[in-house]
């Protein structure tokens, strides 16, 4: 049969592995465990549509899809030890050729410096960290940290906190919230969130009240709500996500009469988050900013997505689910350009995916690794689900104070 391949190869002017059966794999590891099942799920079935619309195939490869868990029982969330463990589990497995994670951006500084390190390329469906990727825009060693290796294997297709971070303070001062008092989870994506929220809000003249880091383990926030209830503030900004306690801050705020409005950003944005807060806690208060749009509003190739997802598991899909889609989509089609079974192959062709025309729109990664697409939007909370208003990041929707205040994001 490699006889009958090679001259084949031969007769048609290629090369002999573009005639290959080899199998190769593309493996993701996101948090299965605890309450951020749902959204992984949508995100999981996001991935095998994907590989199912080429037969799973990526040029001439078989491709095998596995389903990783990077969260424990003990936690009921993302656990170092074991996003450590499935890093280390991809490397040693020379088929794997493609690592789709992680959920978390603090996940992720578990692991990108080590798949670095083995020319694995690595791309996220939802890490919005800007140090992750960016230089100048997180601590000061960052990016570089993770790319021991100096070379670029990190990838993603979701927009940065530093743009999410900016157009939820913009949005709020359209709305005419002139007070905010500022809390978050002190985790690396909620303090990252929050403290670009701080600085643009002061940047465009709303008065910052407060910022204060909150235990996400603490049982309830009513003391605290009382105590930011005294500033009479127009909105609470909450970086921080639904694991750790969203939806208990909003239950507090309405259970000690808070009025203000709560603005939370994409780590909220799922199903979870309501639950966990009990809609009448949220409703007609609650406003949410993600990066891109939600899957209803997609177009093009994004609107086929959403009509084939309702259909194939009849369910709206949570809002990262086409992300995990394209991040599969794109990883196909660097292994396809590679046409070789060699990681280092694979990474290269993903730095040159400038442009690209999938579920998202046309796109591509830029020399960071970040995707060239801004698109932001804003949600509000009616009758318990997240109901579209606007999209985001229009540099007019808002101009900066005469006499600002600035202030740098850490």
């Amino acid at each position: 049969m490699k006889i009958q391949f090679l001259i084949l190869s031969l007769i048609l002017g290629s090369a002999p592995f573009a005639f290959s059966a080899e199998t190769i794999k593309i493996v993701s590891s996101l948090p299965r465990t605890g309450s951020s099942n749902a959204q992984t799920t949508s995100m999981v079935n996001g991935i095998r549509m994907a590989l199912e619309e080429v037969k799973y195939k990526a040029g001439a490869f078989e491709v095998k899809y596995e389903d990783w868990d990077d969260a424990s029982a003990k936690k009921g969330d993302w656990d170092p030890e074991v996003e450590a463990s499935n890093a280390d589990r991809a490397i040693k497995d020379t088929n794997v050729l493609a690592y789709i994670g992680t959920y978390n951006s603090g996940a992720a500084k578990i692991s990108m410096p080590l798949l670095n390190k083995a020319n694995l390329l690595m791309i996220s469906p939802a890490n919005t960290y800007p140090g992750l990727t960016k230089p100048g825009k997180g601590e000061p060693n960052e990016p570089s940290v993770y790319r021991p290796s100096g070379k670029v294997n990190y990838f993603r297709v979701v927009p940065a906190d530093d743009i999410q971070g900016m157009v939820g303070a913009d949005w709020a001062t359209s709305m005419g919230m002139k007070k905010v008092y500022i809390l978050d989870d002190r985790g690396l994506y909620g303090k990252g969130i929050s403290d670009v929220f701080e600085a643009r809000a002061e940047e465009i003249g709303m008065e910052v009240l407060g910022h204060e880091g909150i235990d996400p383990k603490a049982q309830e926030y009513k003391g605290l709500m009382t105590k930011i209830k005294s500033f009479h503030p127009d909105m609470i900004y909450f970086g921080g996500t639904t694991q750790t306690s969203g939806g208990q801050l909003a239950k507090d705020m309405k259970s000690v009469g808070l009025k203000a409005k709560l603005m939370v950003p994409d780590g909220c944005f799922e199903t979870a988050f309501i639950q966990a807060a009990g809609a009448d806690n949220v409703n007609d208060m609650t406003y949410v900013t993600f990066g891109g749009l939600p899957p209803s509003k997609l177009v093009g190739a994004g609107a086929e997505f959403y009509k084939k997802y309702k259909a194939k598991y009849t369910a709206e899909p949570e809002g990262y689910a086409v992300y995990g889609y394209e991040a599969a989509k794109v990883a196909l089609e660097a292994i396809r350009r590679a046409g070789k079974k060699d990681r280092e192959a694979v990474r290269v062709a993903m730095t040159q995916v400038k442009d690209f025309e999938g579920a998202l729109g046309h796109w591509g990664f830029d020399q960071n690794g970040d995707t060239t697409l801004t698109t932001m939007s804003g949600h509000i909370i009616k009758n318990g689900k997240f109901e579209f208003v606007a999209l985001l990041g229009n540099p007019n929707i808002v101009k900066p104070a005469a006499t600002s205040k600035k202030s740098n994001p850490s």
